[in-house]
């Protein structure tokens, strides 16, 4: 391996589809070890790493934790920023029990609902873990006997809310209506609404009557909200808003407000759709995600074509698929050529042009003819199905602004309920004022007091900002690395496979003495065969093109960060560096190595015993949108770096066309130790491939990988850049911004119309349907600012 190797740091699949390609690593920088390999057993040692990163996402983080340690990066723990994250992820791997089990859960309307769930289910013995996740509607338990199962089913019921195994296939569940208007609470709307509308009547012309009437419809409307309320007490959530209603309907009742008391649930009832329906088109984005794979496939077996269920296919199997069908898994094309639209996972607009071999991601469209596909991926383990586990897990990666949000709802309802009891006791018991009238106002202080709109101002922006981000192409790995991305003042760029193509091109064979450059290139790829460096391959592919046979080379040995040797037909060959030579003999041939460097190319030098015969250079060319990314990001006033291990002058040539700072001749250990000295004085973002910049991609306050969608890439980022579009970096800033703005104005808007309703209420101005309207109506204005993110656009 050359020396050039050390500027790349670089990981490249042969796969172009970035939603389905693994990355092979293969850079000389994995190893730090004092001791030489030889290339042939670094080969393997590198395809065995990439296989089990493959093998299953914890075994995975099992590696990347060993890759941490092995680098020294871990001793980089002076971001406050990060802490935070990384006590969750300790909290989540720390649980152990004897079963798993996931189920579906209807009738969540926002984040307090699925913790009600969480506090119900954890009442229960045996419960070991317990999470929902709302974006995808999600119960996940852990627990140790296998009864407690239908234990946890049956207590979600109880709760007031559907549930069904994950296993269930979607077309059982789609018996359900899924119009969020079309729910059984819809028809109670409708109902009460008839009956106010008689009882208004009826008090028209018979007052006592129509207060009755009035009451009864409180009644009726009140008893499943009490029940509710008396379920949820049992189950550890004594201070919900169906527990605030229940006392404040049976207030005004006590009072003789019967018609303000019915008036009340209907409001109430009418908000709670809104919450359902605007909590829907939260969701729109998962569920249209889920939607992408079809149910079924046509599977070619025996020479006959048999319609198959999705979820029975496995590697190995080959389907066929029409234009216009969907791909049902991960799999690999077996025509000469297809035009595949692959918009839904990368937002590419135009279809890209695959060819016989290539890998195709499941949920894309066949555009323009019959395909036939060989499966590659297990059921639950396709690319649809690896960014709904990423989206899953980023609900548990909550931002600190949603972890300050939720524990301050916790102590902000009882702590408000104590404020309305004063309100009620205080005025008669100290100054003689008439119970009655501050009953009144109580109550509605304490329907004022729901935290509804406070709870759901956080998750909603968050949800909604990574449902855009993931639509615009770009994983973000939950709240926390979002609300991080927002504040990056610093960006530090790998230079090969992230600011460059990644694919370098032999450009330039200069022998000396009697060397040919047939007879140069033949002993050099001798020597950096069974590499799968990106610099090693094209060496090789080079003399392939020029049909030199590559000899058999012995005894290769790996010189870390500074090249390779190996023996060949009794010689001992180098590649190495212009830089780790005391001198480049001939003064020609250092002028040579001057010019090419200045041009931006890597440049090697070849010894035989010692002795030079020559050199070879290498170029990778700009990603396209490289400078206008650069401008973009330095247009926002971030600092951008690209940090590189190739020598400074063909650094600097590269940096010239970008316009961009730069630190040359870099090891990994040297990339930490730069990134963390700049994220001494400002917060720093890392882009690289996930692998090899692993290290400064961990001390940096935020790491974002280059060819997501795979699994390395995705454990070892906080983010990733799932098609390869660096210009989407400055828009992934600007949305994070986006979202901590449209927080500010949520938790603004929420608290605002409290304060304003509570000072109203206290001095008897707005009464009990104007504290439940501006309750629903915080809820709803909340919701709907949050939806706009859905829509963001640079």
């Amino acid at each position: 391996m050359s020396l050039s190797h050390q500027g790349c740091g670089a990981t490249h699949s042969k796969d172009p589809n970035p939603a389905t390609s693994k990355l092979a690593t293969s850079c000389c920088f994995e190893h730090h070890c004092s001791q030489p390999q030889s290339a042939d057993s670094q080969s393997q040692s590198r395809e065995s790493q990439s296989d089990e990163s493959q093998s299953g996402e914890s075994q995975g983080e099992s590696n990347h934790a060993q890759q941490q340690d092995h680098h020294g990066c871990c001793d980089h723990s002076h971001h406050d920023e990060t802490q935070p994250k990384v006590a969750e992820d300790q909290a989540t791997t720390a649980h152990h029990s004897n079963y798993r089990q996931s189920w579906q859960v209807e009738g969540m309307d926002c984040p307090s609902c699925a913790r009600k769930i969480e506090n119900a289910v954890g009442q229960l013995a045996d419960i070991v873990d317990v999470r929902v996740l709302f974006a995808t509607e999600k119960l996940v338990v852990q627990f140790n006997d296998a009864a407690t199962a239908q234990a946890i089913e049956q207590t979600v019921i109880k709760t007031g809310f559907d549930i069904r195994s994950s296993g269930q296939s979607q077309s059982a569940a789609a018996d359900k209506p899924t119009n969020t208007w079309l729910q059984p609470d819809t028809g109670r709307i409708v109902m009460l609404v008839l009956m106010m509308l008689i009882a208004a009547g009826v008090q028209w012309w018979q007052p006592e009557m129509g207060r009755w009437l009035f009451a009864a419809t409180c009644l009726v409307g009140l008893v499943p909200i009490a029940t509710k309320a008396w379920r949820l007490m049992r189950s550890g959530t004594p201070f919900a808003i169906e527990t605030l209603m229940t006392v404040a309907a049976l207030g005004a009742l006590y009072l003789g407000e019967t018609a303000e008391a019915a008036m009340v649930l209907l409001l109430f009832l009418i908000g709670e759709r809104l919450e359902g329906f605007a909590a829907s088109r939260a969701r729109s984005g998962v569920q249209a995600l889920m939607a992408l794979v079809p149910e079924t496939a046509v599977c070619l077996r025996s020479g006959q074509r048999v319609e198959v269920a999705v979820s029975e296919l496995r590697p190995g199997d080959r389907v066929e698929v029409a234009p216009g069908g969907r791909l049902p898994a991960d799999g690999q094309l077996m025509n000469t050529a297809a035009s595949i639209d692959e918009s839904a996972l990368t937002g590419e607009p135009m279809p890209v042009e695959h060819i016989a071999g290539d890998a195709l991601a499941a949920g894309s469209v066949v555009v323009d003819r019959v395909i036939e596909m060989t499966i590659t991926s297990s059921p639950g383990d396709n690319a649809i199905d690896r960014i709904l586990h990423l989206i899953e897990e980023a609900e548990s990666h909550k931002a600190p602004v949603a972890r300050f949000m939720d524990s301050f709802s916790r102590w902000y309802t009882p702590l408000m309920m104590a404020v309305a009891l004063l309100v009620v006791l205080v005025p008669p018991l100290m100054f003689a004022q008439p119970w009655d009238t501050w009953i009144y106002r109580g109550l509605a202080m304490l329907l004022i007091a729901c935290p509804c709109a406070l709870v759901i101002s956080t998750p909603a922006a968050i949800t909604s900002g990574l449902a855009a981000a993931a639509s615009r192409g770009a994983l973000i790995k939950g709240g926390a690395a979002l609300e991080r991305l927002g504040r990056v003042e610093a960006v530090a760029f790998d230079k090969t496979g992230t600011l460059t193509q990644g694919k370098p091109q032999v450009t330039d064979v200069v022998p000396v003495q009697d060397w040919s450059p047939e007879a140069l290139l033949r002993c050099v790829a001798a020597i950096e065969i069974g590499s799968r460096h990106p610099l090693a391959i094209s060496v090789v592919q080079e003399a392939e093109r020029r049909h030199i046979s590559v000899p058999h080379a012995t005894d290769k040995q790996v010189q870390v960060g500074r090249g390779v040797s190996g023996e060949l037909g009794g010689h001992h060959y180098q590649i190495l560096a212009p830089a780790y030579l005391d001198q480049v003999a001939g003064a020609d041939l250092q002028e040579n190595i001057r010019q090419l460097e200045a041009q931006g190319k890597t440049v090697v030098v070849v010894l035989q015993d010692k002795q030079t015969i020559g050199l070879i250079a290498w170029q990778d060319a700009l990603r396209k949108d490289a400078c206008r990314a650069i401008g973009e990001l330095q247009a926002l006033g971030i600092r951008t770096t690209m940090l590189t291990g190739d020598n400074a002058v063909s650094a600097a040539a590269i940096a010239e066309k970008l316009n961009i700072e730069f630190a040359a001749g870099l090891l990994p250990q040297d990339k930490v130790s730069h990134v963390a000295r700049l994220a001494n004085s400002r917060r720093v973002a890392m882009v690289g491939d996930g692998i090899n910049d692993a290290p400064a991609m961990k001390a940096a306050h935020i790491g974002i990988a280059m060819g997501g969608g795979t699994d390395v890439a995705l454990e070892t980022a906080d983010a990733a850049l799932t098609h390869n579009r660096l210009t989407e970096l400055a828009g992934m800033i600007k949305l994070s911004r986006a979202v901590m703005d449209n927080i500010t104005q949520n938790v603004t808007l929420a608290l605002g119309l409290k304060g304003l309703f509570l000072v109203t209420s206290l001095f008897g101005v707005t009464g009990l349907w104007v504290a439940v309207l501006a309750d629903s109506g915080a809820t709803a204005l909340v919701t709907l600012n949050a939806l706009r993110l859905l829509k963001f656009k640079q």
